[in-house]
């Protein structure tokens, strides 16, 4: 029997919901279906002479729209809850959503032929007698939040206490994990095409963009800052790949030309004990950074280098007029003269896309990059749901961002090489 669509309400209807989620979630119809919206601001009178996007209203007239939040968490058919709010508010409605006991739960149905489990539907009631002997039940609420996870630790702490005390599941929205650029670089390292890395930048530069103008505030609050806001992806690559460092040494600067806290733009050196004493890894953002295609990474390990430059083209596609549905063929697939530049010694790793050049004894070709797929998140919430994976983003991979955000800021505010703490 086929599952029933997993039923999710979203908490916020700005520019986070409408590119990075809405596109993915409708790109899986029969896995996901949104049932209910959270927008502060009241529906237009006319919702069919608002402009679209303007509303949750106006783009999904039959979904239901809470305006007060007390609504939205007693609404018993969410099964699934994504917090795209301001990051302010994600330790206050993540705490109401894994409190919401009576969300979410769910039959599991073992098929006595083969042996296969499926879930096949979600209920908001008790499970009776007769399916007890039938199913194995579980009351679960997932909680995906979107990045940066909290603007704390400590918020990050409890969140994960309650989650575990609740026995449900709880995300953190890290989806340039899926980033094509990523991917590639990740593929690389676990193929060893690169051997040992010893030294990695990871760059995310922009050259002053638009919504820079609103980064006006002259005092610091955690939760502010570049640091938390692109730096929560990057920072998440490097934990990701390589896990805490030993040391942190943090350089926050603030380029927009006002007197202020809240940087604009970081850097991040990371270094680490063990067996990779030796590694040197370099997080940064620049917004004064005027290049046709920002440098992205550079990867130098014993067996080769890997030089790659551009931003993942998914959000360039979602964003374009008109938008690329995420299930489109040519989805994620970046021209080719954006392929990173792989150097290897030795030996090609990929002799199809490598050449030799003598006079300097390496093989050099351009990389294909593979795709993007912020699809991968939501493929794996649903598999995570339904009992057949678990959930790619730990939470705990999420609360580590925050606490080396909050080294970043203690090494640059006290000019010292601060130790993981």
């Amino acid at each position: 029997m086929t599952p029933s669509a997993i039923r999710l309400g979203i908490i916020g209807y700005g520019f986070s919901t409408k590119c990075f989620h809405l596109p993915f979630i409708n790109a899986l119809p029969a896995d996901f279906k949104v049932v209910a919206f959270f927008q502060r601001s009241e529906a237009p009178k006319d919702p069919q002479t608002a402009d679209p996007g303007s509303h949750c209203t106006v783009d999904y007239p039959d979904v239901k729209h809470y305006s007060q939040k007390e609504d939205f968490f007693a609404d018993e058919t969410i099964d699934v809850v994504i917090v795209c709010s301001r990051q302010d508010t994600h330790a206050e409605y993540a705490t109401r959503a894994l409190n919401a006991g009576k969300h979410g739960t769910y039959i599991q149905w073992t098929d006595k032929t083969d042996g296969r489990t499926e879930i096949l539907s979600f209920k908001q009631r008790a499970v009776t007698a007769s399916e007890r002997k039938i199913a194995k039940t579980g009351a679960r609420v997932l909680v995906v939040v979107e990045k940066a996870f909290t603007r704390t630790t400590a918020e990050a702490d409890d969140l994960i206490a309650l989650a575990k005390q609740k026995d449900k599941i709880l995300t953190v929205f890290q989806n340039r994990r899926w980033d094509n650029d990523f991917q590639t670089l990740r593929h690389l390292i676990a193929e060893d095409a690169l051997g040992t890395i010893k030294e990695l930048e990871i760059h995310y530069d922009v050259d002053f963009p638009f919504w820079m103008r609103n980064m006006n505030k002259k005092e610091y609050s955690p939760g502010e800052g570049m640091t938390f806001g692109l730096g929560s992806h990057t920072l998440d690559q490097a934990l990701l790949l390589f896990g805490r460092p030993s040391t942190v040494a943090g350089f926050l600067r603030v380029l927009r030309g006002i007197d202020s806290e809240v940087e604009d733009s970081f850097t991040a050196v990371l270094q680490y004990e063990g067996e990779q004493k030796d590694l040197l890894v370099t997080v940064k953002t620049n917004v004064v950074s005027p290049l046709k295609d920002q440098l992205k990474y550079v990867a130098k390990g014993t067996k080769g280098s890997y030089v790659k430059h551009g931003t993942c083209i998914q959000e360039a596609q979602i964003l374009g007029k008109p938008s690329l549905p995420a299930t489109d063929p040519s989805f994620g697939h970046e021209p080719a003269h954006l392929y990173g530049l792989l150097t290897t010694k030795n030996e090609p790793f990929d002799r199809a896309h490598q050449t030799h050049e003598p006079d300097v004894n390496l093989w050099v070709g351009r990389y294909p990059t593979i795709p993007g797929h912020w699809l991968g998140f939501y493929e794996n919430l649903r598999d995570a749901v339904r009992g057949k994976a678990e959930i790619a983003v730990k939470p705990e991979q999420s609360r580590d961002g925050i606490r080396l955000i909050e080294l970043v800021r203690e090494s640059s505010q006290t000019g010292a090489i601060v130790k993981w703490h």
